[in-house]
């Protein structure tokens, strides 16, 4: 069937929803087979450089198109859930799990058989071999700086076997190839090795080592279609089964009024993320989208932590008394409100509520957490107060009755479990003792001028954090603090990264999520990393905190085995350390609000059966695909 036969397949319904696309989007997208589709949206919107697949040179081009979910692979995969078998941990092109010496300076890889590039050559030991020579040679790639500084040598004794000799002991090196929402992706050496410049290769079309290849793409980019390999069952994912979905089409579909619209029609299955309002609507009016939780929060808490970030090279905020004062004069709930209308995931100490987290740490933590004395140098205050959760919760449930759970439990995933308790008289206290004072309601630093504060926000781009940011700024300037809003907009990640700003919202730590681990984020936060004032902060510790207790947690973390037991116990001690010091204001889980209509495929993951993270641009998404299947 032609493409222009098939479009009559699609509804004019169908055909309205995809109108602000332009004409030929439209032609080709209505020309797919609908109830073999997929419509997912790409939250990277418009494409500039569309025509651009090579992901391992820098800001060359999209990679949220379905680039890295559908058609990249690597050696393993760490869900942000359960798993799609019950194991958060994937050995996806490794056969087994890494295999290092006894004082980790050397890994060994051993890899799957039968796996085959789209174009028909074998995957091999070469491939990998060849992807880590090639980047360190060539200053201009994307991973060059980790692999030079972490790789003396890389060899294949066979085509099945990688050998990595480190530079140092690392008992997480493993990390730059285990997906978490990336990683290092495996170039295709047979290609690769034909250019004089791979960073100025397009890579166009990709070929493919998992279960897709590329079918058609928008040379303006707002659409990308994927279709299923004929021999998908030569690629890793087919351990898991037949993908469900022929096709699957990644768009720009608009602003979140359109994207709310598109799913009502039944022509956006997946939306990467909306409003909280959207989702309201899509609760209300239809009887087929869904979200993470199938009422508030409705969204995925992903692992990563919103939080107030100080930049710890400001003066103002090297004495922890400052930091915890200022944590001491937020209203949690009237934040909460603000951002999500009540749909968060408040956390209290520096470590998402999501995954395994809050069984490996919330809840491990609470009695220490509970029991957390702060002296104020005039008393002595157990700052925590537990269930505000529940009692966000249960301010709810008036107005949203059926939609606020009643397990304890269930409320305790959904909207987290204590916080701190808002203390204006202890938050005095603590500014007194800095040497601050308060001259007519407004505070002063010891050297008598105002004590400002400017909290950094994105602004129109992450609308729910600006509204989080917005209500904090309005506590503190109740309190006499000149406190006020710095809206960054498109500047934002630039500010950060060279430390333009006295607090921002954001986040610093990024988990796992289905894996007690904290090395992801934690391994950067190590004083070596920290960049001198004026110069670029590399990732994550954007506030560029430095403690010698800290260092001392991070090298014995680089000492201890990925899944040895004491890895939780690192966790544990880096959350106390956290509590005590407050180099942050852990908030809440950044949930996402994705929503999933069930219209034409189903088998989404969701709370009840969390085994894969359906957020559309992670690159774990490609295991939701084995499990989709056509509505009959």
């Amino acid at each position: 069937m032609t493409l222009t036969r098939r479009s009559a397949l699609l509804s004019p319904l169908a055909l309205t929803a995809l109108a602000h696309l332009p004409a030929a989007a439209q032609e080709v997208i209505a020309g797919l087979p609908r109830r073999e589709t997929i419509i997912l949206e790409n939250p990277e919107g418009t494409i500039r450089n569309s025509g651009w697949f090579n992901i391992w040179a820098l800001n060359a081009g999209g990679q949220s198109t379905g680039l890295q979910q559908l058609t990249l692979d690597t050696l393993w995969y760490i869900d942000p859930d359960r798993g799609i078998d019950g194991q958060a941990w994937d050995n996806s092109l490794a056969a087994a799990p890494p295999e290092y010496n006894a004082d980790f300076t050397e890994m060994r890889v051993r890899l799957r058989d039968g796996i085959f590039w789209s174009d028909g050559v074998e995957f091999t030991s070469a491939d990998v071999v060849h992807t880590v020579q090639t980047q360190i040679a060539h200053r201009t790639l994307r991973w060059h700086a980790i692999l030079a500084l972490n790789v003396e040598q890389v060899t294949a004794p066979d085509a099945r076997t990688v050998v990595f000799r480190l530079r140092r002991p690392n008992s997480r090196f493993h990390a730059q190839f285990t997906v978490r929402w990336g990683a290092i992706w495996i170039m295709p050496k047979h290609v690769f090795e034909r250019q004089a410049d791979p960073a100025r290769f397009d890579f166009n079309p990709p070929i493919s080592l998992s279960a897709y290849v590329l079918r058609n793409f928008d040379p303006n980019g707002k659409w990308y279609i994927w279709e299923k390999r004929q021999d998908w069952r030569r690629t890793s994912l087919a351990r898991f089964g037949e993908p469900g979905p022929r096709y699957a089409v990644y768009v720009d579909p608009g602003p979140p009024d359109r994207r709310v619209i598109s799913q009502l029609n039944h022509e956006l299955d997946v939306i990467h993320d909306t409003s909280p309002e959207g989702v309201f609507t899509l609760a209300r009016q239809s009887q087929t989208a869904r979200g993470w939780f199938r009422g508030l929060p409705y969204a995925h808490p992903d692992p990563t932590l919103p939080s107030v970030i100080f930049n710890h090279q400001n003066a103002l905020f090297q004495n922890r008394d400052v930091r915890w004062a200022l944590a001491l004069l937020i209203d949690i709930r009237a934040v909460s409100m603000a951002s999500y209308r009540g749909a968060a995931t408040i956390s209290a100490i520096a470590i998402p509520p999501t995954g395994t987290h809050p069984s490996d740490y919330h809840s491990a933590l609470e009695p220490w957490v509970a029991d957390f004395e702060l002296d104020t140098g005039r008393q002595k205050i157990k700052p925590y107060e537990a269930n505000v959760g529940r009692a966000i919760a249960d301010s709810l449930r008036p107005s949203m009755r059926d939609q606020i759970p009643t397990d304890p439990e269930q409320i305790a995933r959904s909207f987290g479990l204590g916080w701190w308790r808002m203390n204006q008289q202890a938050a005095a206290e603590l500014l007194e003792r800095a040497g601050f004072r308060r001259v007519n309601n407004q505070w002063q630093t010891a050297d008598g001028r105002p004590f400002s504060v400017r909290l950094m926000v994105e602004g129109e781009a992450r609308p729910i954090m600006t509204r989080a940011g917005t209500m904090i700024v309005q506590n503190w300037r109740q309190f006499g603090i000149d406190a006020r809003v710095d809206v960054a907009q498109g500047t934002f990640f630039d500010r950060r990264g060279a430390g333009d700003f006295d607090t921002l919202i954001g986040w610093s730590v990024e988990t796992y999520g289905g894996h007690p681990d904290l090395s992801y984020f934690l391994d950067s936060w190590h004083s070596a990393y920290v960049a001198q004032p004026g110069q670029v902060q590399p990732l994550r510790n954007w506030g560029r905190w430095r403690a010698p207790e800290l260092d001392a947690l991070i090298e014995r973390m680089r000492t201890v085995g990925f899944n040895d037991p004491r890895t939780v116990e690192v966790g544990k001690d880096f959350a106390k350390l956290m509590v005590r010091e407050m180099p942050i204001i852990p908030l809440m889980a950044y949930n996402v609000f994705t929503m999933m209509d069930e219209h034409f495929w189903t088998g989404f993951p969701n709370a009840e059966n969390p085994y894969t993270n359906p957020v559309t641009n992670w690159g774990n998404s490609r295991y939701m695909f084995t499990r989709l299947r056509p509505r009959a």
